[in-house]
């Protein structure tokens, strides 16, 4: 809440700088203005985010920059909102956080980076990851262990087919005229 505070205050900054100097950044047809508004000093942007445009920049200079990294990438796998992937990825990089080196980090920064439920169809087999997402190292070990989980703890008769909607219930023993075609509904 504090940095959506310090983003808010810094925007009032912008916009009321750029309005003394009568001219709208918004509004104005340079791309280049818009962009210095999402610069990650402006917290607009997390600074641990991956973008196209630009290199991640990581920093182990000093152990308490290596612990702050360690804390947000952390609390961002464990607080996605996606209550499975909370589980499954927060436990995992609770385990290997501390020993990756910068290259793992940004390969756990890009997975951190794409959308639950897309993350979450790819992690449990439900579809085919895209090439770039199948050969990241981390998203491989993540997989890895949820597939192991899931032959170990599970009959591969209550799973879906791959490419096929994930949904049981209870009533689907029943096949009549006006059941259901698959889960509760």
């Amino acid at each position: 809440m504090a940095s959506f505070r310090r983003a808010l205050i810094n925007a009032h900054q912008i916009l009321s700088s750029s309005a003394l100097s009568n001219r709208n950044p918004l509004a104005s047809t340079s791309p280049s203005t818009f962009e210095t508004l999402l610069r990650p000093q402006y917290r607009w942007v997390s600074p641990y985010s991956s973008d196209s445009n630009q290199s991640l920049q990581i920093d182990f200079s000093n152990e308490e920059r290596k612990r702050r990294l360690f804390n947000r990438l952390l609390y961002r796998s464990k607080q996605r909102g996606f209550l499975e992937l909370d589980l499954v990825l927060g436990k995992w990089v609770e385990e290997h956080i501390h020993s990756m080196d910068e290259n793992g980090i940004k390969a756990l920064v890009h997975v951190l980076d794409l959308e639950n439920p897309d993350l979450w169809k790819w992690l449990s087999g439900q579809e085919q990851p895209p090439e770039a997402v199948r050969t990241n190292p981390v998203f491989s070990a993540v997989h890895s262990k949820v597939m192991n989980n899931l032959n170990i703890h599970s009959s591969p008769e209550t799973r879906a087919e791959p490419g096929k909607p994930w949904v049981r219930g209870w009533d689907d023993f029943k096949k009549g005229k006006y059941s259901p075609a698959s889960g509760n509904q």
